[in-house]
């Protein structure tokens, strides 16, 4: 029998002390809590039960001497089960902590996982009197011991940051030169391996996709399918055990950190994606593992005029309701903890519009973001919105406030449209890659703000980009129907992998035209993992369910994707050294005091600058584009070259003759998009170049 005290209402969670351990949670309307100790994860009955007896203004705690790091407990609370109002307590489901540090596994799935009968008629308006002890994942008590070494985070500059968006599992599985005991890892990711990987490609941060304890639906796990992506979060706090690499409860914690660790000794930051829009409880008929048992009134958003059922902006069956003081409280707690005690630099939030609902509309001055800008703690580190959800008025692109960049999805379509399309859209290509001022110069923000990119998680690689006219999602077993039909792509003439020396060499083309765009466009570029290698999903565009070799990394790399991944290096570098590609504030388009000349200067092939007219005629395809550094302000720490640049963009299938000014008639080619070229730069000697059709050059001024 344990020694009880009264404990404290703050922190949230399980806080270890010499002594033993404070336990506290929140919950508005349940009439009992209890606190439940377990031995083993997949215990049917505790070793001991204490009930609650403390409350103050909704946190239930109390101190329970002896309690030791890797200790095991859960939840169980009562209160009134009336699903017509929103209420779904029920004593005899096991809750997890929504503060735990770590969490054992994931569920096994049983109907007495659900909070109700699921064989009965009325569904979710029954009730279960099963209990689920040994299917529902344990919280672990943590007390932090670890070790930075002093080592601190890089804090790179936005307008340096190269961001390489991986799976943490799918980056190793395969990787034949690291243990085979660390692959698909945290210590496989922070294996000086992998991080030399990324030096040698000039990555600045990685951006794993979610790493919070996640749960596989029933669904899936029916059909044999997992949730690889890790969409569904149920612990906020927990970093994920799938990916530790020896699956004991409390480890990943540690091997997390040392990962985060082993990338900033090498000056790499790490942003993670993370998932506060909804969890994976799912909607009326899914199961109760956590908030929806300690208070479903509390976090979720519930239909005004029918509580039973969920608000759902997101697709997923839920949404939390970020505007709830104590759901806002959490999310805020749990930033805060990844940021000072995990040591992340930043992260990219699902999803953001969601977050950003008042009541049920969309609201840049939410709650949500007026205590992040005002958090001396979160509003310091990178902060990237996924600027969209799937409710009304969703889709906020360019809306967000001063601090956040976004992703910019009108971007990747631009680009997309611009090379598939052979040039029809140029007046917004040219606005694109200026860093969209049209989205983000009129809020404060700068070009950075604008997190450029052709391919992510979420959709077509960029191989199947140029192989793929149609998604083939065959494999997640919903006969087709699931991921976009719009995916702007183009197979070249033969659907998938080929032979044919002519459609390949056309592909290579794209997608090195894809690289000097992403790479010489304004704003903070994104390189999806793996595009570096021409990493192919087979045509699948919706790899959530894809545990396999759909989705992992191929590392036996042949002479065509070793020699993709050497220019995209020289590419990368490109960008590093020219300061002319990573401006801190935007073009004017005015001519430069002192000079005679323009920061940026648009040109058609014929040497002459763009007007107005030529904008909007229909009649201008290609372009050349004149980057001018001088008058740029000298911020960089690192050596730059500030030299002019001219990028020229041909999408067109027709090889082009393009007049340059004539004091450019020595500069030289330092790279360009033919897939023959090899060796930069090249020297010109004329005024008039051959550009060649589908292709992109980057000159340097003599």
């Amino acid at each position: 029998m344990y020694n009880l005290k009264p404990g404290h209402s703050y922190p949230q969670g399980a806080t270890v002390y010499e002594d033993g351990t404070n336990f506290a949670i929140y919950s508005e309307n349940a009439t009992a809590v209890s606190l439940e100790f377990y031995d083993t994860p997949y215990d049917e009955y505790p070793s001991e039960t204490i009930h609650l007896k403390e409350k103050d203004g909704y946190i239930w705690h109390v101190f329970v001497s002896g309690i030791k790091p890797g200790t095991l407990y859960n939840y169980r609370i009562d209160g009134p089960y009336k699903p017509e109002l929103g209420l779904r307590f029920n004593k005899n489901k096991l809750l997890i902590d929504p503060y735990a540090r770590a969490i054992t596994s994931d569920v096994t799935w049983n109907k007495s996982v659900y909070g109700y009968d699921t064989d009965s008629d009325q569904k979710d308006l029954s009730f279960s009197t099963e209990n689920d002890s040994q299917f529902v994942p344990k919280s672990v008590v943590y007390k932090d011991n670890f070790d930075w070494k002093g080592v601190e985070n890089p804090d790179i500059p936005w307008n340096n940051t190269l961001i390489y968006e991986t799976h943490i599992k799918g980056f190793t599985k395969l990787r034949a030169d690291i243990g085979e005991n660390i692959r698909g890892t945290y210590s496989g990711l922070g294996s000086q391996k992998m991080i030399d990987y990324l030096k040698d490609l000039g990555i600045t941060a990685v951006e794993i996709m979610p790493a919070q304890q996640e749960v596989t639906a029933e669904y899936l796990y029916d059909k044999k399918l997992t949730n690889y992506w890790g969409y569904d979060t149920i612990g906020y706090f927990a970093p994920d055990i799938r990916f530790s690499s020896t699956k004991k409860p409390g480890d990943q914690i540690n091997e997390f950190k040392n990962m985060v660790k082993n990338l900033h000794e090498n000056n790499i930051e790490v942003i993670m994606d993370v998932v506060y829009n909804h969890t994976a409880e799912g909607n009326e008929l899914g199961p109760t593992l956590s908030f929806k048992g300690i208070d479903n009134l509390v976090y979720y958003k519930l239909q005004a005029d029918n509580p039973r059922y969920y608000y759902d902006v997101t697709g997923t069956g839920n949404s939390l309701d970020a505007g709830h003081p104590q759901v806002l409280r959490l999310i805020m707690d749990s930033l805060r903890y990844w940021i000072t005690e995990m040591h992340v630099d930043g992260f990219r939030f699902d999803l953001a519009s969601a977050l950003a609902r008042q009541l049920y509309d969309v609201n840049s001055l939410s709650a949500f973001f007026d205590i992040i800008y005002q958090d001396p703690v979160i509003s310091r580190v990178k902060l990237i919105a996924e600027p969209w959800d799937v409710g009304p008025g969703g889709y906020q692109v360019g809306e967000f406030p001063p601090m956040w960049a976004e992703w910019n999805g009108k971007y990747r379509d631009a680009i997309r449209h611009y090379w598939k399309d052979r040039g029809v859209n140029i007046s917004e290509f040219a606005t694109r890659i200026s860093g969209s001022p049209d989205l983000y110069q009129t809020s404060g923000r700068r070009p950075h703000s604008s997190i450029n990119y052709v391919t992510s998680h979420d959709g077509f690689t960029m191989y199947d980009l140029v192989s793929y006219t149609n998604k083939h999602n065959e494999n997640n077993l919903n006969d087709n129907k699931d991921g976009t039909d719009d995916n702007i792509s183009e197979n070249f003439g033969i659907e998938g992998k080929t032979d044919d020396n002519k459609i390949k060499y056309l592909r290579n083309k794209r997608i090195r035209s894809f690289f000097i765009t992403l790479l010489t466009s304004q704003g903070s570029p994104m390189i999806l993992g793996g595009d570096e290698i021409m990493r192919t999903q087979n045509g699948n565009n919706n790899a959530y369910c894809q545990d396999n070799e759909i989705s992992w990394y191929d590392w036996n790399l042949d002479d065509e994707r070793l020699k993709l991944l050497n220019f995209v290096k020289n590419m990368v570098n490109i960008r590093k050294k020219y300061a002319v590609l990573r401006r801190r504030n935007f073009f004017k388009g005015e001519i430069i005091p002192g000079t005679d000349i323009k920061d940026v200067i648009w040109v058609k092939p014929d040497g002459t600058e763009m007007s107005e007219e030529d904008w909007t005629s229909g009649n201008n395809k290609a372009i050349g584009v004149i980057l001018t550094a001088i008058g740029m302000e000298r911020v960089f720490s690192e050596p730059v070259s500030y030299d002019n640049l001219m990028l020229i963009f041909n999408p067109t299938e027709d090889k082009i003759n393009f007049s340059i000014p004539k004091r450019w008639k020595k500069a030289q080619i330092i790279i360009d998009s033919l897939p023959e070229h090899e060796n930069f730069p090249i020297g010109i000697s004329d005024t008039v170049l051959n550009i060649e059709p589908q292709s992109a050059y980057i000159l340097e001024e003599p």
